[in-house]
């Protein structure tokens, strides 16, 4: 069997180059045959990883972080005034795309524990309320919205990223953690906030 290989370039664009990979016909088809059916493994193993993202377990049950915020209508909101009731707190900004693609589930969530005991809020860092209030135009928010236009209370918080979730206990304590986008209404989701009751 003989097989011929050889790299050319050519220039495809203003500072940059194409690369032509030259083969026989019959290596190019087994190697092509062998990426896709890799290309499709890892595309079917990252499905699988992300499709059901789970809460985390904050196994320390630390108390959660001070939170004296205003919502959208001026109302002052403390975290502390919540004790007795699961809290699921989400804290996002409005030019964040995961955010915006997580609030619809958020939303639907909302409508199905809203008269179980259940509060959910969601924590705007670093915008002002004018902002905030053109994008609820496109993106309406049904639960409290606050604003924490400095970000000084979002530092007090273990936030690492975007949208990140945090559930709380009946005694304020953090008991999970969801660092990413998550579809909330999804009931095994929520049977573990339910279960906080």
């Amino acid at each position: 069997m003989r097989v011929s290989f050889g790299i050319s370039y050519a220039r495809s664009r203003p500072g940059g180059y194409l690369f032509i990979i030259k083969t026989d016909e019959n290596i190019f088809m087994k190697l092509l045959f062998v990426k896709s059916g890799l290309l499709i493994f890892f595309m079917l193993f990252a499905l699988g990883l992300n499709a059901e993202p789970a809460l985390t377990p904050l196994l320390d049950k630390k108390p959660a972080p001070a939170l004296l915020l205003t919502d959208m209508d001026g109302v002052k909101h403390d975290i502390r005034d919540y004790r007795g009731r699961p809290v699921i707190i989400n804290f996002w900004a409005t030019w964040c795309p995961p955010c915006r693609r997580e609030l619809p589930s958020m939303n639907r969530a909302w409508k199905k524990i809203k008269d179980e005991g259940i509060v959910m809020l969601a924590v705007d860092v670093g915008e002002d309320e004018d902002t905030i209030f053109t994008f609820m135009a496109d993106y309406p928010i049904d639960f409290t919205v606050l604003l924490d236009s400095s970000g000084d209370v979002t530092a007090r918080w273990p936030v690492v990223g975007l949208p990140t979730t945090f559930v709380l206990d009946r005694k304020g304590r953090l008991v999970y953690q969801a660092i990413g986008g998550r579809e909330w209404d999804n009931d095994s989701l929520l049977d573990k906030v339910r279960a906080l009751k």
